[in-house]
C-alpha cells in the first residue's frame, strides 16, 4: 500500500483529493495538512511515500515546503506531486527544479490524478525489480518518451492521436475499434489505425474479447 499525505489549505478540497486517493487501488491517505509547517511536520512524523502538495498555503508557499523537504535527510526521499491553481512559469520551473514527479493544475478530474498515481505505482514497482537500468527504463522514469508529431507514422496526425489516447484513458475497461470510433466520431478504420499504432509502440495493450458468436474482438487498453 502506497501511503499518501494530502496538503491543501482548503479543507473541502483536501477532502475531495483524499477521496480520490482512497478510490485508487493500492493507495491510502495517512494524513492531511493545511499549512506548510504542518506539512513538513507530517512528512517527518508519518514518513509517507508520496505527498500531494499545494502551492498556496497560509504560512509559506509550497515551493518553500518542497525545499525544506529536500534539505532534510529524513524527508529527502519522499516523492512529491504538486497540485495547485498556480500557472505561472516561475512556479512550474521551481517545482521542476525541486524534483517533483508531476504538476497538476486545479481543478482536475479524478481520472487525471488516478493516472499519475498509477504511473507512480508502476515506476516504483519497476525500480524495485531492476538490478540495473537501460535507456528505455530511464526514459520511463524521467518521462522522456517523445510525444511529438514526428514520432507518428506517415498518415497519422497528432491531434487525432491525442483524441484516441484520451478516449482510451477515459475508458479503463478498454475499447474496441468500433467503440473507439463512436466515442471519437472517427471512422472505424481510422480509429483502428491509431489503436494499432499505440499497441505496436507499447502504449496500449490488446486483449481478445469473446462474444457469444463470431470471431473474438480486439480490445485496447491504455497502459498507465
Amino acid at each position: 500500500m502506497i501511503r499518501v499525505l494530502v496538503v491543501d489549505d482548503d479543507f473541502m478540497v483536501a477532502k475531495v483529493h483524499s477521496g480520490y486517493v482512497e478510490r485508487t487501488d493500492g493507495f491510502s491517505v495517512v494524513g492531511v495538512a493545511h499549512t506548510g509547517a504542518d506539512a513538513v511536520r507530517a512528512v517527518r512524523d508519518l514518513r509517507p511515500d508520496l505527498v500531494l502538495l499545494d502551492i498556496y498555503l497560509p504560512d509559506q508557499d509550497g515551493l518553500s515546503v518542497l525545499r525544506e523537504l529536500r534539505s532534510d535527510p529524513s524527508t529527502v526521499d519522499t516523492d512529491v506531486i504538486v497540485i495547485t491553481a498556480a500557472k505561472d512559469v516561475e512556479t512550474v520551473r521551481g517545482a521542476m527544479r525541486g524534483g517533483v514527479l508531476h504538476y497538476l493544475i486545479k481543478p482536475f478530474s479524478y481520472a487525471a490524478l488516478r493516472d499519475q498515481l498509477l504511473h507512480f505505482a508502476t515506476l516504483q514497482e519497476k525500480l524495485r525489480r531492476l538490478a540495473s537500468a537501460g535507456q528505455e527504463d530511464v526514459d520511463d522514469v524521467f518521462g522522456a518518451r517523445p510525444r511529438t508529431a514526428s514520432t507518428l507514422p506517415k498518415g497519422l496526425a497528432q491531434p487525432t492521436a491525442e483524441l484516441v489516447e484520451q478516449a482510451l484513458r477515459d475508458h479503463p475497461d478498454g475499447l474496441s475499434a468500433s467503440e473507439c470510433a463512436q466515442v471519437t466520431a472517427l471512422s472505424r478504420p481510422s480509429a483502428r489505425r491509431y489503436l494499432e499504432h499505440f499497441a505496436e509502440t507499447g502504449r496500449a495493450d490488446v486483449r481478445l474479447r469473446y462474444g457469444s458468436t463470431g470471431r473474438p474482438e480486439r480490445q485496447y487498453h491504455w497502459r498507465s
